[in-house]
């Protein structure tokens, strides 16, 4: 029983952000339990992308790497259609890519950073949602849509990463927004709030002494996380196990937000 409740057999999912760090630990997750995963990335690090799907090939599931730049639309129709040609159908699509390219204060941060916060982290959800929700019912067999947010949206920071926060409290309400529309489609669409997670997205934060120190001192755990801490909150949603939860956004941050 327990075997099928966390079972992705037959299954195939996109995982944006596909190249290291949570992406990656999830895309080896959802390979061990059955899932074919097509793995994305901006093309900056086609090589890493394409060790993943190495790693997963090996594992003896179906593999593809496509270098994507979801905020923009061709790219997001690219890797959708590629997907279903090699598989025939989406089932699990985890919006995963991020982006946060400067620390700044609200005041002093430039229009071009904020705009390119928003269109990874939020029109680049958006738009690879909308596609893949469109495919999944047509399939008219429901489907999973998570994305991955942050507790940095749950909580305003005065850290330089308000862009990022903004974003990421945009994503959680779009989350619900879709989970209410998809409903009556047996599609679920969920959020996971990573907290501290130790990864080279965040690696300013375990790296500067500082702020190292601040989070720290936040989290109750007294520690940070590693991306495999999120796999299973990951494979939840994706999973059976999951099939009665809808429009959540659940953190996974060591106590940090309590």
């Amino acid at each position: 029983m327990l075997e099928g409740l966390f079972s992705l057999k037959g299954k195939v999912a996109i995982l944006t952000g596909g190249s290291r760090g949570i992406g990656r630990a999830i895309a080896l997750a959802y390979a061990a339990a059955g899932a074919d995963v097509v793995v994305s990335s901006r093309n900056r690090r086609p090589p890493e992308l394409e060790k993943v799907a190495e790693e997963i090939q090996a594992m003896g599931q179906k593999a593809l790497s496509v270098p994507a730049h979801v905020g923009k639309r061709e790219d997001v129709l690219n890797l959708v259609q590629k997907t279903l040609q090699a598989f025939g159908r989406i089932d699990i699509l985890v919006n995963n890519a991020g982006a946060n390219p400067v620390l700044s204060s609200m005041i002093d941060l430039e229009e071009d950073s904020f705009e390119k916060v928003l269109e990874v982290n939020l029109k680049g959800a958006f738009l690879l949602s909308k596609a893949a929700a469109r495919e999944m019912i047509k399939q008219g067999s429901g489907g999973r849509i998570i994305n991955m947010s942050s507790v940095s949206g749950l909580r305003a920071r005065a850290d330089g990463t308000g862009a990022y926060c903004i974003s990421k409290a945009a994503m959680n309400m779009m989350t619900q927004v879709m989970a209410r529309e998809l409903a009556p489609h047996n599609i679920l669409v969920n959020a996971i709030a990573p907290g501290s997670i130790k990864t080279e997205f965040s690696r300013v934060n375990w790296t500067d002494p500082d702020r190292k120190a601040q989070r720290i001192r936040e989290i109750e755990l007294k520690r940070f996380g590693e991306p495999e801490e999120v796999v299973g909150i990951a494979l939840f949603l994706a999973s059976p196990a999951g099939s009665f939860v809808t429009g959540e956004i659940i953190r996974v941050d060591g106590g940090q937000t309590i």
